[in-house]
């Protein structure tokens, strides 16, 4: 097993320091859920089809928290295709078993990150773990929709499975909270996921009355999501299941909490192409999505045995 890169030694952006802010774009609340499956109660915070805003993200889908009872069939969602972009699950309570036709597939739980690149054309599942079915208990997640850019669209399927142990796990100055590095890197220390376009993927905690400056590259969509607490974000206020999307101009981005609070912080080179998507596609154009269409219907994408 990985041995945990929990860096002890207290890092932050220097105050007296930084860069011009990042503007604040809009605070977005929180929609109405729906269910995916039998297994997954989510809000779409955001979609593809406001992808100039988020981009290269597509789409978010928040899961719970929502506390499923034990049972003895699992829940989830069964085989559907995607192409054309990458989904990443990240799970904070409960467990989650994938398989797919490219080969790909594990079971993730609380801290465990899944990062599947669909590309040309994958087909998959996404269920509770037996375990996880049988104990029931509290099940929270996270599953972004991240783009491709036209030239690698239709790349090769491929299967990240990047566990808890292997994310480096960053202390702020004055006990401030923490940062783990999903994607990207933090004060020097890398992700472990492999992207095709430059981004940063932060679990971010904060304790309460805490605080910390963070830089964006400029030109890069910057989002700030808060899954549970209450935040102040360069000057504007977000609870639980809000999202503060900031300006790509200015790099800072002053982070302050009033109570213990979950984030996550996503930035990223924006991918500034057409985007036509239709259920699980995304692709450049209405013949891509037909074609994408036909690949699946005629089998091209595989099956799930």
């Amino acid at each position: 097993m990985a041995q945990s890169q929990t860096i002890t030694k207290p890092v932050t952006a220097t105050l007296d320091a930084l860069p011009e802010a990042k503007r604040v774009l809009e605070v977005r609340k929180p929609p109405r859920g729906h269910w995916v499956g039998d297994g997954f109660p989510v809000r779409t915070i955001f979609g593809y089809d406001n992808a100039a805003a988020t981009t290269p993200f597509l789409l978010m889908d928040y899961a719970g928290p929502y506390p499923f009872p034990a049972a003895s069939k699992r829940r989830g969602v069964g085989e559907h295709p995607h192409r054309g972009f990458e989904t990443v699950t990240i799970l904070y309570s409960g467990e989650v078993e994938h398989r797919d036709s490219g080969g790909g597939g594990g079971k993730i739980g609380p801290g465990d990150v899944q990062w599947m690149t669909a590309g040309s054309g994958v087909v998959h599942e996404e269920m509770h773990s037996w375990d996880y079915t049988k104990s029931g208990g509290s099940f929270e997640a996270i599953q972004l929709w991240v783009n491709l850019p036209a030239r690698l669209k239709m790349t090769k399927p491929k299967y990240q499975g990047l566990v808890s142990a292997d994310i480096p796990d960053v202390a702020l100055a004055n006990n401030a909270g923490r940062v783990r590095v999903i994607a990207g890197s933090y004060e020097g220390h890398k992700g472990p996921a492999e992207t095709f376009t430059p981004m940063n993927l932060w679990d971010v905690r904060l304790n309460a009355s805490g605080g910390a400056a963070f830089i964006a590259p400029a030109g890069h969509t910057t989002s700030v999501f808060v899954l549970s607490g209450k935040v102040t974000v360069n000057g504007a206020q977000a609870a639980s299941a809000e999202m503060i999307v900031l300006d790509r101009q200015g790099e800072a981005v002053r982070i302050d909490a009033e109570s213990d609070s979950k984030l996550l912080f996503l930035s990223g080179e924006p991918i500034d192409e057409p985007v036509f998507g239709y259920g699980p596609f995304v692709m450049n154009t209405e013949a891509e999505i037909r074609q994408a269409m036909t690949d699946y219907q005629s089998g091209r994408m595989g099956h799930l045995a």
